[in-house]
């Protein structure tokens, strides 16, 4: 079993928000599953993700991200903002 490196708690949900994988690309749809202080966890089909790019939330300010972990169509993120 993975030991849970979270520096805080994350919380489950289920929000749709955008990808921009750089300066002037188009934003790509993406489901939130849950989010924490520290990050998220992404659902996001047919995106290749860079180490770095950031979140658009539906609410709220945008956030810098860097890849954390990856399996498929899922990854955690990292906020560096």
């Amino acid at each position: 079993m993975l030991a849970n490196r979270r520096t805080s708690e994350r919380r489950t949900c289920r929000r749709l928000a955008k990808i921009q994988l750089g300066t002037g690309s188009l934003p790509r749809d993406c489901t939130i599953t849950d989010i924490s202080a520290g990050g998220v966890k992404v659902i996001a089909e047919h995106v290749d993700i860079p180490s770095d790019f950031t979140i658009i939330f539906s609410e709220g300010r945008p956030r810098q991200c860097r890849l954390a972990w990856r399996i498929g169509c899922e990854f955690g993120a990292q906020f560096t903002d």
